[in-house]
């Protein structure tokens, strides 16, 4: 049986990376919404704002100025969740009582010194310079031997956790494999032992023969919503070649990296007329020194936004405690933004 036959009516489906299950109801899609709703903020309408600490030659909450910077500005967060200093200790009580030490180090990463940008409003040579920055903070910390994992990733919206609009997204590392790379790690281990074969390139493949998912592209790069898409408006970005890190990444690459991150977010603030929030990240091989076939480099954008600029999708009940559930499908959420405009709602003239 294929899996159009299915579609309209309520069915489970497997995402290969996380090897978890889905449950979608597409006949819910039409109810009527009586949940929470969230207000939205626009973003800033000032360049420069004296109050922001990521502004460029401001003071942040420890003493530190920030230089007066004019592209992108990394420093180390000052109120950070994983310290380098983090003495080796554990705690095992019969493999119940279990706790290991994790040193890390967490980082800022200023986009750009203006205030009242986002991605989706910056230039494409702007967003090259932020996916080099990428490359080089990821390139340097993966050198560092205890680092076994680099997880760059941007909030975007109060919604989402993000307490200053200014754009800028965090780098996080591990002495560990996260719990959500080791999942993609085993899963693409696996098909290659079993196929032979790589399995996002393969799923790809399907993705362009089908093409009922894919939201836009270029000469490196494909935007979808996954198959197996658990948020609204999920969307996976996918290179075309086969590569592993943002060490890989040719210079071609990088900025048709920068061009469909920029065509992503300009679809999402479109969708509803708003400044969009999401959380993204980008998955990579881990740094260990290992070759790490079976990885292949891609972005996972994930936003809370359900039917409005307002409405906004929780996880509750039957989700936090059977299978997550989803009422708008892949389908019908990648061909919604994929009518959308790539010139930004507050750029169009009149």
């Amino acid at each position: 049986m294929n899996w159009k036959d299915l579609k309209d009516s309520p069915h489970r489906r497997f995402n290969p990376l996380t090897r978890d299950w889905i449950l979608v109801s597409p006949q819910r899609a039409q109810r009527p919404w009586q949940g929470k709703v969230e207000k939205v903020a626009e973003p800033p309408s000032v360049q420069y704002d004296p109050d922001c600490y990521l502004c460029p030659g401001n003071l942040r909450a420890r003493g530190h100025r920030n230089p007066a910077y004019s592209g992108t500005f990394v420093f180390d967060n000052d109120f950070p969740a994983l310290v380098p200093e983090t003495p080796p200790a554990i705690a095992d009580v019969e493999n119940l009582i279990l706790a290991r030490s994790e040193p890390g180090v967490c980082r800022v990463a200023c986009f750009s010194p203006r205030h009242d940008l986002t991605l989706s409003r910056m230039k494409p040579a702007e967003i090259e310079a932020v996916v080099r920055m990428w490359m080089d903070q990821a390139r340097g910390l993966a050198a560092v031997p205890w680092i076994r994992y680099v997880q760059i990733f941007e909030n975007r919206g109060a919604l989402m956790g993000a307490s200053n609009p200014h754009p800028h997204g965090q780098i996080w590392t591990n002495s560990e494999l996260p719990n959500l790379p080791a999942k993609e790690q085993a899963s693409q281990e696996d098909f290659l032992a079993r196929e032979g074969k790589c399995l996002l390139c393969r799923y790809l493949g399907l993705e362009m023969e089908s093409n009922e998912r894919v939201v836009c592209e270029n000469n490196s790069f494909f935007a979808v919503v996954p198959f197996w898409a658990l948020w609204p408006f999920e969307t996976l970005v996918l290179s075309r070649r086969h590569l592993g890190a943002f060490d890989d990444l040719t210079p071609a690459e990088q900025v048709d990296l920068a061009d469909i991150l920029r065509r992503v977010t300009i679809r999402y603030d479109n969708l509803f007329e708003n400044s969009f929030p999401y959380s993204m990240g980008f998955h990579q091989r881990p740094s260990d020194g290992q070759p790490h076939p079976e990885w292949h480099f891609h972005a996972h954008y994930l936003p809370p936004l359900l039917r409005s600029a307002t409405v906004q999708k929780f996880m509750v009940g039957y989700e936090m405690l059977a299978t997550p559930q989803r009422d708008i499908t892949a389908e019908s959420a990648a061909a919604r933004l994929r009518e959308m405009s790539e010139v930004h709602y507050l750029d169009r003239p009149g």
